[in-house]
């Protein structure tokens, strides 16, 4: 009599321990999947409501592109590999950018356009993308990676000041009225023009405040305390208990309150297109799609460092069905109100730690996010965080996105080729332009604004063009594989 083995990717663990694995496939990654539609939610000046339904959504869905990826549907869609869906940080700049040119409904329902146009053609050239990985070898996927996480600081250091600098300073109302009162008389007496000197401005009290501060700093310091004297789970989920005990704090200082929660329904559907119908902009679309090819080349490497770490071998078809539920996500992600999905890389580096390699696991896990999806009270809670406590923990995960970048970057031979150097600085130099020079395209037509005020875009168009300059397009894949690997913090 004999028995066909059951690959470890298909093994069928015993439903509670299924249960279990996924839970904690969850919990390494729910903070960075709430902090997408907390960024973004508010660059766009939702109300907390609004807010609130853009987590819901976001769970929700993380756990539906998460079913269709592990589980697979139809052989179009789906890796059938044990992953995790999220939404992608690499999506934030553009969609801040194209929120602070339109903030409100009418914003997110154009984000949410951009985001179902690239979705779409994301489906499309699936196939084609997953033979462009020779085009991104460590030193372009390293350095696209620590401009994201540099871009990203930004929001944590806000969060931590209690909003962006612009909010440091407010117009002094009283000293403007009478400025502008003299002025006129001034100018009346001596039939001049009038003329106005600097606007006076006073400090806003709430922004850095020392105790709000203090806060975000007890956050940082808790985190770093768990990851240096816990191991396996515990450290694994540091920064989700490092934002429950700031939260205990901020209550006990009275700086949170459960209002929102209270009234947040116990259930709820997420319904497609809440905002109202979204809005079409093609440079918003090719913007998105520009973000999703980088998007769908790291989860390229993802794949094929899964496939080693799991021993399941990955053709090109399987990846093309996995890039193709990158796609699918999107185009999902836009219709349910959220954004770009991909691979979360961090539950790809617990799959190492746990030496776990059934896919069910991540079944079990997008099972877990979909039912957190329903739970309207759990996104009021999220949404009822003060920003100050999520900055000492977006200080911990955008800067760990930044030195997950420099690490793959420490694998590039800079020795034997000199221009890789050349690479490095350029791209992270024109990355860093719309961060130093935020109008630097005021003299530039308005719809390439948000093509270029992303960081990240700069960078990724900067870092390949230069490397097939100074390197061609000879392939490394076994490179890309590593650099995946080293990438468990993104």
């Amino acid at each position: 009599m004999s028995t066909t083995a059951v690959h470890p990717v298909d093994e069928k663990l015993p439903t509670p321990r299924l249960a279990a694995l996924g839970l904690q496939h969850v919990l390494v990654m729910y903070a960075g999947a709430i902090a997408v539609p907390l960024i973004v939610g508010r660059a766009l000046k939702l109300t907390p409501e609004q807010v609130a339904l853009l987590i819901s959504a976001d769970l929700f869905c993380c756990g539906i592109v998460t079913l269709i990826q592990s589980f697979g549907v139809t052989r179009w869609f789906g890796i059938k590999l044990p992953v995790m869906m999220g939404v992608t940080f690499a999506a934030v700049g553009p969609m801040v950018a194209f929120a602070n040119a339109m903030p409100g409904v009418d914003g997110a329902r154009a984000i949410f356009g951009a985001i179902i146009g690239a979705g779409i053609i994301s489906i499309v050239i699936a196939p084609a993308v997953s033979k462009l990985l020779r085009f991104f070898p460590p030193v372009v996927t390293g350095t696209i990676i620590a401009i994201i996480g540099i871009s990203l600081m930004r929001v944590g250091v806000g969060w931590a000041m209690g909003g962006p600098p612009n909010l440091a300073q407010r117009v002094d109302t009283p000293k403007l009225v009478a400025m502008v009162d003299n002025a006129k008389a001034t100018a009346s007496a001596a039939s001049k023009p009038v003329q106005l000197g600097p606007i006076p401005m006073v400090d806003n009290p709430g922004y850095g405040a020392l105790d709000n501060m203090a806060i975000a700093a007890a956050v940082l310091v808790f985190i770093l305390l768990l990851v240096k004297y816990t191991k396996g789970f515990v450290a694994n989920i540091s920064v989700l208990l490092g934002i429950v005990a700031g939260c205990a704090v901020a209550i006990a200082m009275g700086k949170m309150n459960f209002d929102k929660v209270g009234k947040a329904a116990w259930f709820d559907v997420v319904t497609p297109f809440a905002f109202g119908m979204p809005t079409f902009d093609i440079i918003m679309i090719l913007t998105m799609t520009l973000v999703m090819i980088v998007v769908m080349i790291e989860s390229t490497g993802m794949f094929l460092a899964l496939s080693d770490l799991t021993g399941k071998k990955v053709d090109q078809p399987a990846l093309a069905a996995g890039l193709r539920t990158d796609g699918l996500g999107t185009l999902i992600g836009g219709i349910f109100n959220t954004f770009p999905y991909t691979s979360f890389s961090q539950n790809v580096g617990l799959v190492g730690v746990t030496g776990v390699k059934s896919r069910w696991v991540c079944v079990a896990g997008g099972i877990i996010m979909i039912v957190l999806g329903l739970l309207p009270k759990m996104a009021a809670f999220v949404e009822s965080i003060p920003t100050f406590v999520l900055g000492g923990a977006g200080l911990v995960m955008f800067g760990m996105v930044a030195a997950t970048g420099i690490r793959i970057l420490s694998t590039v031979d800079y020795k034997g080729n000199r221009n890789n150097l050349y690479i490095v600085a350029l791209s992270i130099g024109v990355g860093l332009i719309p961060l130093v020079a935020p109008r630097w395209t005021q003299q530039m037509a308005h719809g390439l604004h948000p093509l270029l005020e992303s960081g990240i875009l700069l960078t990724a168009v900067a870092a390949v063009v230069l490397n097939l300059f100074f390197n061609g397009s000879k392939g490394d894949t076994a490179g890309a594989v590593e650099a995946a690997k080293a990438a468990e913090a993104h």
